[in-house]
Parts: C-alpha cells; structure tokens; sequence
C-alpha cells in the first residue's frame, strides 16, 4: 500500500509537472505572439485573447486608462459577441470593480463579483458572470490599463497559478505596448512629414488654395487616425467660422457649417492659440448647430496659424465611444497646423507677389499703347483728315474718310484695352461681369456678340448703376434673341460725362403691334437713374437700342 501510494504521489507531481511545462510553453508562445505585432489595435486584442486562453477564462477584456488615470477610454473584450455588445450599450467607464482596480492598481482574485463590497451589479442585457480574476498592465512606471478575466472553466475559481501566469503576461504585454506605441508615434511623424511637405509642394506650385485646404482635411484625418477632420476658416471682418471642407464620417453635412466666432471651445482656440482636447464634444457640436446625425465624440480643436496670421481651426474627431486622443497626437496636429499656416502664409505672399508683376506688366503696356500706339494712329487719321479737303474724286475721299472713321474705331477699342489692363482681374468687376453675361447670351442667339467697353467702366460706374446697367444688357440681348432673329449684334458702351449703352442688330426690327413689356422695363431703369431710352430702326434694318445714364457724383 505504502509503494502505491508513492507510485500515485509521483503520478501526481508528474501531472502537475506536466501541466506547469505546458502552461509556461503556452505563456512564452503567447508572449511571443503578442510582441509580433506592432499595430496597437491589434496587440491589445492578442493580450487579451491570449490571458483568456491562458487561464481557460470564458471572457476576458482589456480596458485602457485614460491620462488622468480615473476612467475607461477603450475596452477591447473577447467571448461576448456584436449582438450582445450592441445590446448591453456603452463599455464601462470604470465603476465598481473595474475602478476599484484603477485606484489600487494590483492583481485581484475573487469567487463571486456579486458578493465584494464594491460591486455595481451589471446592466441590462449582460451576461451572467461569477468568478474574477484582475491585473493591472504596467508600461514603465505607468499603468496602462487592466486586464479581465471572469468565468473559469468548469465554473472554478481562479488560483494562485493563474494570477502567477496572467501577471507575467502583463508584463510582457506592457513591453509590446510601449513598442506598438512606439511605432504608432513613428509612423504618425512619418505621415506628419508627408503631409507637411505635400501641402507645401501643393501651395507653392499654384494648386487652387479650396483644394489645398480639402487636403489639409484629409492628412490631418490621417495623422490622428480620427474619423473625421474639419477645416474652418475665418474671412477678415467676419463674424463667423465657416466649415470650409471636412474629411470623413458625415463631410457631407457639415461643409458650409457657419459657427459663431465666440464659440465656447473654436473661439478660445481661434483666439488665444493654444489647442484644446475633450474626451466628448458633444456640447460643443450641439452648441455649433452640428447636425445630430453626424456622430461626435471625443475631439481635437488646432489653431490654423496664431495672432495676425490665424486663419481658423482645424478640428479632429472621432464618434461617441471613440478612442479619446492622446496628447502625442495633440501635439503632431498642432505642428502640423502650424506648418499648414505658415506655408498657407507664403502661398498668398506669393499670389500677391504675382499679381503685383503682372499688373506693373500691365501699367507698362497700357503706357506703351497710350504713348505710341495711339499718338501715331491719332497722328494718322489727323494726315488723312487733312488730304481729304486735297481731294477731287468723290470715290476717293469716301475711302479717306471711311479709313479715318476705322482709326477712330481703332482707337477707342484700345483705349477699352488699356482701361481693361489697368483693372485688376476681379472675379466680380463689372467688366467681367458684362462679358460673361454676353458669353451666356452667345448660347440663345446661336452667335457671339461683338462687344466693346470703352472708359473707366470698373472705377466710375458705381454699384446702382452697374447693376441697372447689367439688367439692361441681358434684357436687350434677350429681345434680340427671341424676337429680332438677328444675325450679329453689337454691345457697345462707353463710359464718359454718362454711360452709355448701344445694343444693335441686324434682325427683322420692332413690330408696330409687338410687346414693349421688356423695352419698358428698360425705360423705367433708366427714368430711375435720370436718364433716357430709345429704340429706333437702324439704316438698312435692325433696331438700335440707346440707354444713356449720367454718372454719380462720388
């Protein structure tokens, strides 16, 4: 009895023997899997699943600390499903249990959750759970976050052998999370970089500053890894913040945004400089008339650009639930507005620079037309006008003088030319304004007006007036479209004492019974100005519309 007894003895410690050697290979296996992999996301999910297998737990969660070292911001959990997860609602933010772990960081080990003194009890929907077993998961000196483990195979508890082996475990993982993080921060120093250069590469070679600005959405997205990425601007005298463009989960509905300049987060940030991070925003959306189907959680706010130079605010942010941001990802965003500013900065130097050169060009030429051009075309039809009381035949002076009358044209449209060269290129001067009305008018009457615009049309004609003017253009050109069918038309306007406008055509003329809803209208613009208006019969057909204003006195 006493040999079977030993013989069962050793049995036993060769068991135990058995299972240490293969609890230690499937401790160094699993920490060999969790320092394979570089991606946080995916070493914490390793972790976790690798403390579960070890100590044949049913579930297990990691949950990471947030800087302050009081709540939950990431709970990465293995053994409940979508479905459940989905139904149980938001993780735990760190109560009961969990924050007694957070505030005294050290392993823990107990037979039944109901039973401690701290326990919350669970929410609705979660599933039963019994048996516990906590760890703490140290990176350096600080605690990252901790690792749990409930429901044990076989419904026993956990041991001290399992504390042993999910100890050692946390030490490993806090060795894989500090070179994942490692990592994670190269790599965004990487994109940083990339982006840095490429918005400045795109500014200084002249891409559109509305799709640099698209761009600076999209890389600061990328930099912190957010959902979504916001650019707002601030236009000089305005009141507002203006979503410019927006990168990501619901873009779509907030490009156009306009938010109040005192704003309780934008507005500080705007101001004062200096960034601002929140695990929630979703105040702050609401206080901004964000759209509540556009999901806003935790958030970065960046000044583009500080004091004279700021612009606005670029904004990062991801859904409620969300990774809250850390201050390594505040500070590459907040270098990489900097950067943005600044060569947002050197771009419009540039822009103005150009601009300067080319209308110094401009000032040149116009000088070189008005001294040169024009003397000797003046010069000329002065000698013509001269011959002309020379000359016998009739044929003869009526060549001279039809030459004199094409110098005179000549001249006037260079004179046009001139004050047009002397007009920087406004997208909304009044110049432009008349051509591209006459280009939309080209597609009704299936031909090109012919145009010419003589004086200081952008720098004399006042706002009123340009507008009456513009009204009076369309309207004649629609006429002529619908009613006269002409073959050409001519714009003619010159700006003196009055401006003056002359549409003529070369169409079937005004009918004796024909409406004069649209000739009146023109009528009445002009009786409001203190002008006049005719429409009269051209010599060999047509009609000849004249709207002629007198000038505002300024």
């Amino acid at each position: 009895m006493q040999l079977d007894d030993l013989l069962t003895e050793l049995q036993a410690r060769l068991e135990a023997a058995r299972s240490t050697r293969d609890r230690v290979h499937a401790l160094l296996e699993a920490v060999v899997s969790v320092g394979s992999e570089l991606d946080l996301e995916s070493v914490l999910r390793r972790i976790t699943e690798a403390a579960t297998t070890l100590v044949d737990a049913r579930y297990g969660a990691l949950g990471v600390i947030d800087e302050g070292g009081e709540r939950l911001v990431q709970f990465v959990t293995v053994g409940v499903g979508d479905k459940e997860i989905e139904a149980i609602g938001h993780w735990p933010h760190g109560h009961g249990i969990l924050g007694l772990l957070i505030r005294e960081p050290h392993s823990i080990r107990l037979p039944d959750l109901g039973e401690h003194r701290d326990s919350y009890g669970f929410p609705a929907n979660h599933p039963p759970m019994r048996t516990f077993l906590g760890v703490p998961i140290r990176v350096r000196d600080e605690v990252f976050g901790n690792l749990y483990l409930t429901e044990k195979a076989g419904g026993e508890e956990f041991d001290q052998e399992d504390e042993v082996v999910v100890t050692a475990l946390a030490t490993a993982a806090g060795v894989a999370i500090e070179n994942a993080r490692l990592y994670q921060e190269a790599r965004r120093r990487e994109r940083w970089l990339e982006a840095s250069q490429e918005i400045s590469t795109a500014l200084l070679s002249g891409t559109d500053p509305h799709e640099v600005t698209t761009l600076v959405a999209q890389r600061a997205r990328e930099i912190a890894d957010a959902h979504l990425a916001t650019v707002a601007l601030v236009e000089e005298g305005d009141t507002d913040f203006v979503v410019e463009c927006a990168h990501g989960e619901g873009a779509d509905d907030l490009v156009g945004l306009r938010v109040p300049l005192d704003h309780s987060v934008a507005g500080p940030v705007f101001a004062e400089g200096v960034a601002l991070r929140l695990a929630d925003g979703n105040a702050a959306a609401h206080e901004a008339n964000v759209p509540e189907r556009v999901p806003i959680g935790p958030l970065i706010v960046v000044p583009l650009g500080v004091g004279a130079s700021a612009r606005g605010v670029i904004s990062v942010i991801n859904p409620p639930g969300g990774p809250v941001f850390s201050e390594g990802t505040q500070r590459l965003l907040e270098a990489f507005a900097g950067q943005a500013a600044v060569a947002l900065e050197l771009a419009e130097r540039r822009r103005d620079a150009e601009r300067l050169t080319l209308l110094e060009d401009r000032d040149r030429i116009a000088r070189d037309l008005h001294d040169t051009v024009i003397q000797r075309l003046f010069a000329t039809a002065m000698a013509l006008m001269a011959t002309l009381k020379l000359v016998q035949r009739k044929e003869v002076a009526v060549r001279v003088q039809r030459a004199v009358d094409d110098l005179d044209d000549t001249i006037r449209q260079i004179r046009s030319s001139i004050f047009a060269l002397q007009v920087a290129d406004e997208e909304e001067s009044l110049r432009s304004r008349i051509h591209a009305l006459v280009d939309m008018a080209a597609e009704q009457l299936q031909f090109a007006p012919s145009v010419r615009l003589d004086g200081l049309l952008d720098t004399v004609v006042d706002e009123e007036t340009g507008e009456h003017l513009l009204a009076v253009v369309q309207e004649a050109l629609s006429n002529v479209a619908r009613h006269a069918q002409a073959t050409e038309t001519a714009v003619n306007i010159d700006v003196g004492d009055d401006v003056t406008v002359r549409v003529e055509d070369d169409g079937v003329g005004i009918p004796e019974d024909g409406r004069r809803s649209g000739l009146r209208n023109i009528d009445d613009r002009a009786r409001t100005l203190g002008g006049t208006s005719t429409a009269e019969p051209r010599p060999g057909g047509g009609t000849a519309l004249t709207w002629q204003v007198p000038l505002k006195q300024n």
